[in-house]
C-alpha cells in the first residue's frame, strides 16, 4: 500500500523546503502549485477552458498568470467559475501522479496541497503534516520575497486557516525554526510510517 501523505502549512513556514527533504529521502512528491503550473502551459490541460473564461488571461497559447489575476480581482463570482474548471484538473493529475508511485512501488507519497484543510483535502488523505514556525520568523519570511507588501501578506493570511488550528488537526507538525530540526522530523515521520506498513 502506498501511504498518501498530506504536507501543509500556511505561507512562509518552510513547506517547499520540507517538501525537498522527502523527495531526498526518495519519497515522490506532488506538488498542487507546480500541477497549476503545468496545467496553465502550452498544451495544458486547463488552457482552454480557463482561456474561454476568460479570454484577457489567454497569451501566447498559455495562461499569464498576472492576467487571470487582475480579471480575478475586478469580479467576486470569478474565483468560483475558475475553481471549478480547474479543481477536477489537478485532482486529476493528482491522481496521475498516485497512481503512477503506486506502480513505481512507492511506499509513500507526498502531497503539497498549500490549502489542504480550507478545502476539506485531509479527507483524502492517510495522514497529513503540517509545517510551522513561530509568527515572527515566518513574517521576515514572506516580506523577504520579492513583490511582497504587508497588504498581501495580510490578504493571503486572511484566506488560511490559522496555524493553531491546522497543528490542532495534523497527524504531524514539522518545526522549520531550523534545517537540522525539520529534517529530523522529516526522517523521524518517514520511519514511524514505513514502520507501520511492516507491522
Amino acid at each position: 500500500m502506498t501511504f498518501r501523505l498530506g504536507l501543509t502549512g500556511s505561507i512562509g513556514m518552510g513547506k517547499s523546503t520540507t517538501g525537498r527533504m522527502f523527495t531526498d529521502l526518495g519519497h515522490p512528491l506532488w506538488d498542487a502549485d507546480a500541477a497549476v503550473h503545468r496545467l496553465y502551459a502550452p498544451g495544458g490541460a486547463a488552457v482552454g477552458a480557463v482561456s474561454a473564461a476568460f479570454p484577457g488571461a489567454l497569451k501566447d497559447q498559455a495562461i499569464d498568470r498576472m492576467a487571470l489575476k487582475a480579471a480575478l480581482a475586478a469580479d467576486p463570482g470569478a474565483l468560483r467559475r475558475l475553481e471549478a474548471v480547474v479543481h477536477p484538473l489537478v485532482a486529476e493529475d493528482r491522481r496521475q501522479f498516485i497512481e503512477n508511485a503506486r506502480k513505481n512501488g512507492a511506499k509513500i507519497v507526498v502531497l503539497d496541497i498549500p490549502l489542504l484543510f480550507e478545502t476539506g483535502g485531509q479527507a483524502q488523505m492517510d495522514g497529513v503534516a503540517v509545517v510551522s514556525t513561530d509568527a515572527e520568523t515566518q513574517r521576515q519570511r514572506v516580506m523577504g520575497r520579492p513583490g511582497m507588501t504587508a497588504e498581501t501578506f495580510a490578504m493571503i493570511l486572511s484566506r488560511q486557516m490559522p496555524d493553531a488550528e491546522k497543528r490542532a488537526l495534523a497527524d504531524w507538525v514539522i518545526p522549520t525554526d531550523t534545517l537540522a530540526g525539520a529534517r529530523a522530523a522529516v526522517s523521524a515521520i518517514c520511519a514511524e510510517i514505513l514502520e507501520r506498513q511492516d507491522a
